[in-house]
């Protein structure tokens, strides 16, 4: 449990890091973050397994850059869940923000949660 809400705010906290970077990608506060963390693992668990399912020919042919597309629609619909406290305003910001939030975990994130156990 531990870990799973570190890596709830760690991810929050990329967010931020994102919207700090990119124009197109705006997170009203911190408590929006950590918000749209939870929503983004929550569309994780349900919508992406679907639509890798669903795409799984594309994945294939592209040898898993797809799922950088999926990444970026799962983003989207976290954004409009969220209405005005998360705003991404274009499709190629998501796309750029799916691929620092996969780098991010990758570095930051999961080393982490290894470290807890």
């Amino acid at each position: 449990m531990i870990r799973w809400i570190v890596g709830l705010i760690l991810n929050a906290l990329v967010l931020m890091g994102i919207a700090y970077l990119f124009s197109g990608f705006e997170i009203a506060s911190f408590g929006a973050a950590v918000l749209a963390s939870l929503l983004l693992s929550i569309v994780n668990m349900i919508v992406r397994p679907i639509l890798i399912v669903l795409t799984l020919p594309i994945t294939i042919l592209s040898l898993g850059l797809f799922l950088f597309i999926i990444s970026a629609l799962t983003l989207m619909l976290t954004a409009s869940l969220m209405g005005d406290a998360f705003i991404i305003d274009g499709f190629f910001t998501a796309v750029l923000a799916a691929i620092l939030i996969a780098l991010a975990q990758t570095v930051i994130v999961k080393p982490i949660k290894k470290k807890r156990k």
